[in-house]
């Protein structure tokens, strides 16, 4: 299999390949080997070496033999190296799976390597110290959002089609709108998340993947999101399987359109317009679109986002069994969390928790009048890389979380409130820049979202957009 052949199939046209006969496996793995090695030395987007071999997995699971890589973002598969971005960590290995990582082992993934992310997860760029900067396949000199920008860079050059991903804040959504991919955040307690994040996340970090079509976002989700009794959080499975639902024409929907973020922060004319003609398109397939959103005050996300972040410092500090990294190896903003962290008290974290349910209960109201909010997924066009300077000194850690709410305003209410979001890549800059669209619906609606998502996909298809530098 030549790499061009290779990458202009998705992960289920691949599947379809190999179940055929058509081609074999290790034909395809070969070619992601080839494809992987040239998009990394334009993009940066790997941690280090490929594995040599894969990681084990079930040839016969419904996406057998499909490549695949996972993300910088802790302990996730049995025997493999992590860093979380940070020159403090090193030399940790994985001593099991995630239950995600089993689940993705059982679907037949072909885990070939690991993407690069900014240092503890925190940021909306992927520029940590410790890698420098992963460049954007649609123009180099800007960067892939973030945290799961590596994954978000290799899969929009086609050199895997899809790759693991996860989201505390926009963390998902972010890199798939800025590199043009596919990119869904699920319920919370649909897709089971790691030990760290499922412990004391505050149930605001998701797990899941990128892809460059809804089918396959639909499929993988079949694969992975069975109920998990070791769950604080449990959704029931859907009444059909996901690939199903969007094969169905979606039934007229109640549409809220929103272009001005919480904060009042200024969105980009062409991210705003790209929108609202979103919005257009989907008042001429039928539903009815209204300009509406959630009310909710900008300062409450702020300190439930603080939740996350002093989840991120207590599981780097459990970690390394309560020992404080060496601060002169750790960049700005993971040194101002890792003292919130420590500071933190259990009134102060209710305080946060009060904050959590002020922003759930007025979505959750919302989505009882509206089936699905449009909104930009980044407020910008892709950042230029040095925008958001996360090792700048004097930087603490609420005035972090307002910065990077600034360029990504929209997404991570949704993540407090556990509600599912997707980021489409229906838009496009006039110098062919990819603007991202973001679908929100109410709780365990992603049979709606994938739904609507095939409808427009259709509707205004994005398939044969490559970027620049694309491996095919």
């Amino acid at each position: 299999m030549e790499v061009h052949e290779y990458a202009s199939h998705d992960a289920t046209g691949l599947r379809e390949l190999i179940a055929s006969g058509q081609v074999k496996p290790q034909e395809v793995e070969d070619a992601a080997r080839h494809a992987l090695a040239a998009a990394h030395a334009d993009l940066n987007a790997l941690t280090g070496p490929l594995y040599e071999p894969a990681l084990a997995h079930d040839p016969d699971g419904p996406l057998g033999g499909v490549p695949f890589l996972i993300k910088d973002s802790g302990p996730v598969a049995r025997g493999t190296a992590f860093r979380l971005g940070s020159r403090a960590i090193r030399g940790v290995v994985a001593q099991a799976d995630t239950e995600l990582m089993a689940r993705f082992r059982a679907a037949g993934l072909v885990t070939l390597g690991q993407t690069t992310a900014p240092e503890f997860g925190l940021s909306f760029s992927t520029e940590p110290v410790l890698h420098g900067p992963t460049r954007n396949p649609w123009a180099p000199e800007r960067g892939v959002g973030g945290s799961s920008g590596g994954a978000a860079a290799l899969v929009a050059a086609g050199a895997v089609p899809v790759a693991h991903a996860n989201d505390g804040a926009g963390s998902i959504r972010i890199p798939a709108a800025a590199c043009g991919l596919v990119g869904l955040k699920p319920t919370r307690g649909r897709v089971p998340v790691g030990p760290a994040a499922g412990e004391i996340g505050f149930g605001e970090s998701h797990e899941f993947a990128l892809a460059r079509t809804v089918r396959d976002t639909a499929r993988l989700l079949d694969a992975v999101s069975a109920p998990h009794h070791g769950e604080k959080h449990q959704t029931p499975p859907p009444a059909r399987s996901f690939a199903h639902e969007i094969t169905l024409r979606p039934e007229r929907l109640r549409v809220a359109i929103c272009v001005e973020p919480w904060s009042g922060v200024a969105v980009d004319p062409e991210v705003a317009d790209a929108t609202t003609t979103v919005g257009e398109l989907l008042e001429w397939l039928g539903h009815t679109v209204e300009p509406a959103r959630p009310e909710l005050a900008a300062e409450d996300v702020v300190e439930a986002l603080m939740l996350g972040g002093i989840a991120a410092g207590l599981a780097v500090l459990r970690g390394g069994r309560g020992r404080r990294p060496d601060p002169s190896l750790l960049e700005a903003v993971s040194r101002a969390f890792l003292r919130e962290a420590e500071a933190a008290t259990a009134m102060d974290v209710l305080t946060l928790l009060d904050a959590q349910h002020r922003v759930t209960h007025p979505i959750g109201a919302f989505f009882t009048r509206y089936d699905v909010l449009v909104t930009p997924t980044l407020g910008q066009l892709p950042a230029p890389h040095g925008t958001l300077r996360y090792d700048d000194p004097g930087q603490d850690a609420r005035g972090w979380l307002r910065r990077i709410l600034e360029y990504g305003p929209f997404t991570a209410p949704f993540n407090v409130s556990g509600t599912p979001a997707i980021s489409l890549p229906l838009g496009q800059s006039r110098t062919g820049l990819p603007i991202g669209v973001q679908l929100a619906a109410g709780h365990a609606r992603e049979d709606l979202l994938l739904r609507l998502s095939a409808q427009l996909e259709e509707a205004a298809p994005w398939r044969e957009r490559a970027p620049s530098l694309f491996v095919g």
